[in-house]
């Protein structure tokens, strides 16, 4: 039986859930080094480690929800227009990838940035899932900044109850 363990809202599962070894030690990373860790050095730090702050935070924050007879996968994409998305399902992972541009807006002055935090540029994340999908099926909503995807689970990956006797 799978051993699983309640830390606030996030739920871990033991590798024998569908996760890999990659996935466990790519959930382990975001436990000693999260989101963010670099932050305080952003301001300016000798040896221009401040140059590293427009890579921080590119990639999307994703969450993925193993329902009963689908997958939910919801990734947090500020900035992003609908148009410049790329999603791709193949087998148990899917891929989001997207493309940001900082046009000039009408009548901004030309001159040089003395600070520039918002960047553009364009970036990829792939997540495992949980179980084998219908791709035929799958559907994605966009809207706020949200993409969320519902991936319906293939019969065979779908949860069964099983009575105990």
């Amino acid at each position: 039986m799978a051993e699983e363990q309640k830390q606030g809202q996030e739920v871990q599962r033991s590798p024998s859930r569908g996760m890999t070894p990659f996935d466990e030690m790519e959930r382990m990373f975001e436990e000693l080094m999260p989101r963010g860790w670099m932050r305080p050095f952003a301001g300016g730090f000798p040896g221009r480690m401040s140059e590293l702050a427009p890579f921080e935070g590119r990639t999307p924050r994703v969450d993925v929800q193993d329902r009963e007879s689908d997958i939910l996968v919801r990734a947090e994409l500020p900035g992003v227009k609908k148009d410049d998305l790329d999603v791709s399902l193949s087998e148990n992972t899917v891929t989001i990838k997207a493309t940001t541009r900082q046009e000039k807006e009408e009548g901004e002055k030309e001159g040089d940035y003395y600070r520039r935090e918002i960047s553009s540029g364009s970036f990829a994340r792939t997540v495992a899932l949980p179980g084998d999908v219908d791709g035929d099926n799958a559907k994605a909503q966009f809207e706020d900044g949200i993409l969320e995807l519902t991936l319906p689970k293939r019969e065979q990956a779908k949860r069964r109850r099983i009575k105990v006797e």
